[in-house]
């Protein structure tokens, strides 16, 4: 089962600050899920997750705008530790400090909810600890930032990458099979059949 909330807030980094709406995706069953990006508004999501018992929130990458609402999230749904990848530490503290921890996630972990499995695939680049959400049993990928329909995510702010963010897809998710659906942290969802062809367009429009 895969569910999704779309919430609104602002993106802020390096000084400036953008209107966004991002998309918080719930999978698992009836019983319980976990929540990648709880962004913005805690309350909609808790809402959404209803009488289940959230397995986990897990972040895909550091951004204010992925990581805002998650605290307010746990406390609402009792969760464990918020999951986050440790290289975006500095990240993490631009929205909360030292205030409030988190639990390190790593490449090829692999987390179980309602008889699905995630694993944790280490997608640098857009942030230095982004990571990706495959569900094989879905035949599904959530790329947060990583990658959207129509290209990769966007580089040109602090931590970020051009050259890292293309490798990252290169190896980890154009590797996919075609058939994968990919479910974006913003905007509309695509498939690794859809987006391979054009790696060589995104390189030279990246240069």
């Amino acid at each position: 089962m895969i569910d999704k909330v779309v919430t609104s807030g602002t993106f802020s980094l390096d000084g400036g600050t953008w209107e966004v709406d991002n998309n918080v995706w719930l999978v698992g069953d009836a019983r319980e899920v976990v929540v990648i990006d709880a962004a913005h508004d805690a309350r909609a999501i808790a809402d959404r997750v209803g009488g289940r018992a959230v397995k986990a929130i897990v972040c895909t990458h550091g951004h204010n705008d992925h990581i805002n609402a998650a605290q307010e999230l746990a406390g609402l749904t009792g969760a464990p530790p918020i999951r986050l990848h440790p290289a975006d530490q500095v990240l993490w503290e631009q929205v909360y400090g030292d205030a409030v921890a988190y639990q390190p996630l790593a490449d090829g972990e692999k987390l179980a909810v309602g008889g699905i499995s995630l694993e944790v695939l280490h997608t640098p680049g857009h942030a230095p600890g982004a990571v990706c959400l495959r569900a094989p049993d879905l035949c599904a990928v959530f790329s947060g930032d990583t990658l959207f329909k129509g290209g990769p995510g966007a580089t040109g702010r602090s931590y970020s990458s051009f050259e890292t963010i293309i490798e990252s897809i290169r190896e980890r998710l154009l590797t996919l099979p075609a058939e994968t659906v990919v479910h974006t942290g913003h905007g509309d969802s695509t498939s690794i059949r859809a987006e391979a062809p054009h790696l060589e367009e995104w390189i030279k429009r990246g240069h």
